[in-house]
Order: C-alpha cells, then sequence, then structure tokens
C-alpha cells in the first residue's frame, strides 16, 4: 500500500497547473483591456526606461562582482568574519 504518498503530490501539480493556466488567461485580458498609449508620451517615457535600464545594468553588474568575489574567497578557503571582510573589500574596490 505505497500508493498513498503519491496522490498528494499528483493532486499538488495538478493544481499547480491549473493556477498557473487560470493566471495567464487573467493576465492576458487585464492587458488587452488596458488603453493604448499615445504616441506624444512615448517620447518621454523612453528616456524613463534608459533611465531604468541604465540602474538595471548597474545592479546586475554590481551583483556579478559580489559573486566573483565570494567564489574567490571560496577558493582561497575563507570563513566566517575573513570572508565577509574579504568580500566586503573586494566588492569595494574598483
Amino acid at each position: 500500500m505505497r500508493r498513498f504518498p503519491r496522490y498528494p503530490a499528483a493532486l499538488g501539480a495538478v493544481l499547480c497547473l491549473g493556477l498557473c493556466a487560470i493566471g495567464g488567461t487573467i493576465g492576458q485580458s487585464r492587458a488587452a483591456d488596458a488603453p493604448a498609449k499615445s504616441p506624444a508620451a512615448a517620447p518621454s517615457s523612453s528616456a524613463g526606461s534608459q533611465s531604468a535600464a541604465a540602474a538595471a545594468n548597474a545592479a546586475a553588474a554590481k551583483h556579478a562582482k559580489r559573486v566573483g568575489c565570494l567564489k574567490q574567497a571560496r577558493t582561497k578557503k575563507l570563513v566566517g568574519a575573513d570572508r565577509d571582510a574579504y568580500v566586503k573589500s573586494c566588492v569595494a574596490a574598483p
């Protein structure tokens, strides 16, 4: 009688897939109901999107540098406060 534990997992998977399908149709209907932006507003929004993209790129670069510093700390086998101090100084370096 080992079949019993499989039922909750299968039920959870079906429920999750059903919710994903419902969420996708709701999102599509809201996008279709949204009014279209006027062409006059497009230039001002593109400047805002460029600054948002620049901020996102800066955040991505900072994250990549931190991950690189963490990998270096791991190869040097630093732990605890030593690792934290190394990562902080590594990220602060230009």
